[in-house]
């Protein structure tokens, strides 16, 4: 950017702050915004790049204002800039493509637009399909800018570890913000269900965004490449992550981070696929064969994370008799089930379960923390929700997506030279984190939020971008 533009820009950016705060001071906030949105498309047009990036560190920060209005979800500033960069990217590449065609044969993408065009056939057969078409909407705000036209910016090193580190730092500021409010109610877990509003809705989104930064954090720690003070700083936010993932008391979080760091290791140490099938197997035989002697031994356990201990919260997990939390996901998912049954071919179409799972509750299923209305969310589990809205053909479109992304990771993984370290490094980092995230989606699904689906469709672009042949760098075409 040359000096005449930068000039240009900090004039504009004070003439825009002048506006805001006069616009505010009169009492005008909607008209106080206006100025914001012109420098968010100024900052769109002219430095592309960098905005992209910045929706890392803003993804954290991001606030719900579903509890502001009307029941319009809405997460600021973050939805509405990707939506924008969504058609910007799109109106660029029509005019002037900047697209690396050799993406469309990656099987990353190929997974995900297969299951896009099956979202919008099963929102044309939806019960509601102005929910479904507003559903996929959402996805694609997400999927376009930070998937697709991400496979463009990550081409380079330097702007995925950019984009990791502010991403991290941002979610670092939320849990020091987060454990200074908690610790005013002495680190109580009732207290730790709800301290974290208003960048996280509960503990349970919190605990797992910390669970994915967790694994790429310390990746960027034991890269060489990093100066001391970088290093000191990650020794900082890794400590920080560490503290906020124990205090979010979120069972399923510690649960992702263990399984997670077991798939790292085995990927490390080359286990043997089909070996891992059959002992895989032999598991489920030992199970299926001792189905009854387990059910009588869940029946017994009566652990319920009434106190802060690690131990009695990790009891409690598979406490299905007496803890309300695990009884009402047992009651959601059996909802799922029951919806399947009904519409096995489509399901009742994205974005929909919150809506039609209330007279599939089985009145024994109910807990003291269930409604009749149905109006306490989702299926609380990624791929029985995907199988109620979209149907079996739904869901195994998605498990094509999940098995493509590790798939490919694992296999650049391997392809990547003993040289190139950081990027090995990197590549684990990203493998771990996604772990973490879809092993948590068994018991809770977030890729609708922000929080969520930025990190992990950023770090799946970085996938597809590091397994493309190293080609001349530019960046994204401006105005």
């Amino acid at each position: 950017m040359t000096g005449v533009n930068k000039i240009s820009l900090s004039l504009g950016a004070l003439c825009l702050s002048a506006l805001f705060a006069f616009f505010n001071s009169m009492g005008l906030e909607a008209l106080g915004l206006f100025p914001l949105v012109l420098l968010f498309i100024y900052l769109a047009v002219f430095e592309t790049e960098k905005f992209f990036l910045s929706i890392a560190f803003l993804t954290p920060l991001s606030v719900n204002i579903e509890e502001y209005t009307d029941g319009l979800g809405l997460f600021l500033p973050t939805e509405p800039l990707l939506f924008g960069l969504m058609v910007l990217f799109l109106f660029i590449q029509i005019k002037s493509p900047f697209l690396d065609v050799r993406i469309w044969r990656n099987p990353i993408i190929i997974c995900v637009l297969s299951y896009m065009i099956w979202l919008v056939f099963t929102s044309v057969t939806s019960t509601d399909p102005l929910i479904s078409f507003k559903s996929v909407l959402a996805k694609l705000w997400f999927i376009i800018p930070l998937l697709i036209f991400g496979t463009h910016f990550f081409r380079k090193h330097e702007n995925r570890i950019i984009f990791l580190w502010l991403f991290i730092v941002s979610c670092c500021l939320v849990v020091c913000f987060t454990l200074v409010h908690h610790s005013i109610y002495g680190f109580g877990e009732e207290e730790g269900h709800w301290v974290m509003w208003p960048f996280f809705k509960d503990h349970t989104i919190y605990g797992a965004t910390v669970a994915l930064c967790l694994p790429i954090s310390l990746a960027l720690l034991k890269q060489k490449g990093s100066p001391p003070l970088s290093k000191a700083i990650l020794i900082l936010l890794n400590v920080i992550l560490i503290v906020g993932l124990i205090f979010s008391y979120t069972r399923a979080a510690w649960l992702s981070v263990i399984c997670a760091s077991i798939i790292g290791m085995l990927v490390y140490f080359r286990v043997n696929f089909r070996f891992l099938m059959g002992l895989g197997l032999a598991f489920s035989l030992i199970i299926y064969s001792q189905w009854d002697n387990i059910q009588l031994a869940l029946a017994k356990n009566t652990h319920e994370h009434t106190t802060e201990a690690f131990e009695e919260k990790i009891q409690s997990a598979a406490n299905v008799t007496t803890d309300a939390s695990n009884l009402e996901r047992i009651n959601r998912w059996d909802c799922a089930i029951q919806m399947f049954k009904k519409e096995p071919i489509t399901g009742f179409g994205p974005g929909t379960y919150a809506f039609e799972y209330a007279p599939f509750q089985d009145p024994e299923n109910q807990t003291i923390i269930s409604t009749n209305f149905g109006d306490m969310g989702n299926a609380h589990s990624e791929y029985l929700g995907t199988l109620s809205e979209t149907g079996l053909l739904g869901l195994l479109l998605f498990l094509s997506i999940i098995a493509s992304i590790f798939i490919s990771a694992i296999r650049l993984y391997y392809k990547t030279a003993i040289q190139e370290n950081d990027t090995k490094l990197l590549i684990m980092g990203i493998i771990v984190s996604l772990s973490s995230y879809f092993i948590h989606a068994f018991l809770n699904n977030y890729l609708d939020t922000d929080k969520a689906a930025v990190p992990v469709w950023a770090m799946c672009a970085m996938i597809i971008a590091m397994s493309l042949p190293i080609a001349n760098d530019q960046s994204i075409k401006q105005g």
